[in-house]
């Protein structure tokens, strides 16, 4: 059973971002636009689950899947759209996932979601940290219940959210 474990930020989050990135970049290519550290390990400050978050911005996303052996070779498993439509998605490490990636084709609106959550928590430490707080919280609550910390969150951050898109309009 996977156990929910949010913990303080650590710099060597960003250094595992970058690690990855290169090894993505490599397996992609020139299919790959641009590459971003999202979720919250891209946050200074923010407590996290240890688990990076990766987006990358591809020309095609119908191309990706000729890459799902490629991914599979280096500890990913593939998981299709897995619930957001023309989204590629990869999970890496199983129960101890230590990586998420989440692929998308230039232009998706789903990239501009997430680069404002990130963006505007960064400019935004007091609402960081209480999206921290709340997440310690919840992860000591429910240490193996992913389904009830994601629920006891989504209030918080689809506030979050709305603010962030609205704050990047501006």
């Amino acid at each position: 059973m996977r156990k929910v474990e949010v913990i303080p930020f650590s710099e060597r989050w960003s250094v595992a971002f970058d690690e990855e990135a290169a090894i993505l970049k490599e397996i992609f290519g020139t299919e790959i636009i641009e590459i971003h550290h999202i979720g919250s390990t891209s946050i200074q400050g923010l407590s996290a689950k240890p688990i990076i978050d990766i987006m990358p911005v591809m020309k095609d996303i119908t191309q990706v899947n000729q890459y799902d052996g490629k991914m599979a070779a280096i500890g990913y498993e593939a998981k299709g759209e897995n619930g957001i439509a023309r989204r590629r998605y990869f999970q890496k490490g199983g129960d101890e996932r230590t990586h998420h990636i989440h692929i998308y084709e230039n232009g998706s609106p789903e990239i501009d979601r997430h680069l404002a959550f990130r963006d505007f928590l960064r400019k935004h430490p007091e609402k960081a940290k209480a999206y921290g707080d709340l997440k310690e919280k919840l992860a000591q609550k429910f240490p193996y219940d992913i389904d009830s910390y994601i629920n006891g969150k989504a209030e918080l951050a689809v506030q979050i959210e709305r603010e962030a898109m609205e704050w990047a309009k501006k």
